[in-house]
């Protein structure tokens, strides 16, 4: 039994340019409404992992969709929101005054929400708990079918990593941050 989990493409959505708090959240969801950019090629292992598994799963999010279409145009995968990104607590209240890039915000957002911030946002708690629930989904997937891959995303491809090595599936202790590449647990 395999799991592969790999992460996205990159963002169709570039917009770089400072900002303040409140414009992030709307950066947000444009990241989250829009695709992904073709890559010039591929990770070979990434290739390899979804032509051969038996299932291929994805979030509902477009850029884990249209990842999934690039990667293997063939392939039908099922999609599913129990897949999606942790949220980043992004306050609605004018506490910030400053104009920084969205991956400074977003990395300042994270810090907070590892802290324990999750206003109007998933807790890290509950997207723990969600990831328990993914874990299990793609372990009967794959004690079904053999092989699968989730094309998912960053943080919730650890927080599920995380669950595969608590339940004794073997692998890496964290699984690839970069787009495009994937990481294989095993039973």
């Amino acid at each position: 039994m395999k799991i592969t989990l790999v992460r996205h493409g990159k963002s169709m959505w570039l917009e770089n340019k400072p900002m303040l708090y409140k414009e992030f959240r709307n950066w947000v969801e444009q990241y989250d409404h829009n695709g992904v950019l073709q890559a010039d090629f591929f990770p070979l292992e990434t290739i390899e992992k979804i032509a051969a598994a038996h299932v291929v799963l994805t979030s509902t999010l477009k850029r884990s969709r249209h990842s999934a279409a690039f990667l293997n145009p063939a392939v039908k995968p099922m999609s599913d929101s129990l897949f999606r990104e942790t949220e980043l607590p992004v306050p609605l209240k004018s506490v910030f005054r400053l104009k920084l890039n969205p991956s400074i915000w977003a990395v300042v957002f994270r810090c907070l929400w590892f802290a324990g911030y999750s206003d109007r946002c998933e807790s890290l708690a509950d997207a723990k708990t969600r990831a328990s629930e993914a874990a299990a989904i793609l372990i009967r997937y794959s004690e079904q079918h053999g092989s699968i891959v989730l094309v998912g995303h960053g943080f919730f491809n650890m927080l599920i990593a995380k669950e595969l090595l608590k339940r004794g599936w073997k692998g890496k202790r964290k699984p690839s941050s970069k787009h495009w590449h994937s990481t294989t647990y095993s039973f």
